[in-house]
């Protein structure tokens, strides 16, 4: 299960945040792309995700987190285990 909330952050007034809480994988992967392009759509915003209590990113999780840093979305406050799965992502071509 993912949950999806958005927090804007004081610290960050510019850019929405979004707090994901859980696994970002499976069906919750398209439900996140979804909320992502809603909030992208609207006036170009900049965003954020937090990541801090997220356990699990599976390999479609991965892959829209790639293509989301692409389009310029940050990712906040992450977990062990999720930093070490995005440090991946840099060594891609």
């Amino acid at each position: 299960m993912l949950k999806i909330s958005r927090s804007d952050n004081p610290e960050l007034a510019t850019r929405p945040v979004l707090k994901l809480e859980g696994q970002v994988r499976g069906r919750w992967v398209e439900e996140l792309r979804r909320a992502c392009a809603e909030l992208l759509a609207t006036d170009g915003a900049d965003l954020t995700f937090d990541l801090s209590d997220v356990s699990f990113i599976d390999a479609a999780g991965l892959s829209l987190f790639k293509a989301l840093s692409v389009r310029g979305v940050t990712f906040a406050n992450c977990s062990l285990f999720a930093a070490e799965q995005l440090k991946g992502l840099a060594h891609e071509h």
